[in-house]
């Protein structure tokens, strides 16, 4: 009796525990529930390319301090789908309803202009609040993501 198939199932079992494991254990070190990103655009080539994957450590109230000029951070924009990752370019300050915030200017490294002002609950801002950020890029795997993204691309799901 071949016991091929037997192995080849235990193969694929074990590659798929593997890949969980550490998918969890990086979301558990890295303090992020997205610690692998693929980019989607070409907004901060040539630093990341289309089909890049970026490892991501997670940023809170408690670590916003990591976060310095010419540092990627990515955060969410309110009415915009995904996260964006862009460069930070300038800290500063704002008051956002009596409160002072730490709020960063950003753009992409191939766009020509900073990111557009940031919708806040008190006015728009000229920069990302710190409540906003939500990751910090600590290193790039290039083009291993393309086909994950061509794959979702060609079923309709978006970049």
């Amino acid at each position: 009796m071949d016991d091929g198939w037997k192995k080849d199932v235990t193969w694929v079992l074990m590659a798929v525990v593997v890949v969980f494991a550490l998918q969890f254990g990086l979301k558990f070190a890295l303090h992020t529930g997205s610690p692998l990103v693929i980019v989607v655009s070409g907004s901060m080539e040539p630093v990341f390319y289309r089909g890049d994957v970026v490892l991501l450590r997670g940023i809170d109230g408690n670590n916003i301090n990591d976060v310095h000029v010419g540092d990627v951070i990515v955060y969410k924009r309110p009415g915009y789908p995904y996260p964006i990752i862009h460069r930070v370019r300038e800290i500063s300050e704002v008051d956002l309803g009596g409160k002072i915030e730490k709020c960063f200017l950003t753009w992409g490294d191939n766009n020509p202009v900073p990111d557009p002002p940031y919708p806040t609950p008190y006015g728009s801002v000229p920069c990302v609040p710190a409540y906003a950020v939500e990751d910090k890029a600590l290193m790039v795997f290039p083009k291993i993501g393309l086909i994950p993204l061509d794959i979702r691309e060609s079923l309709g799901m978006g970049g």
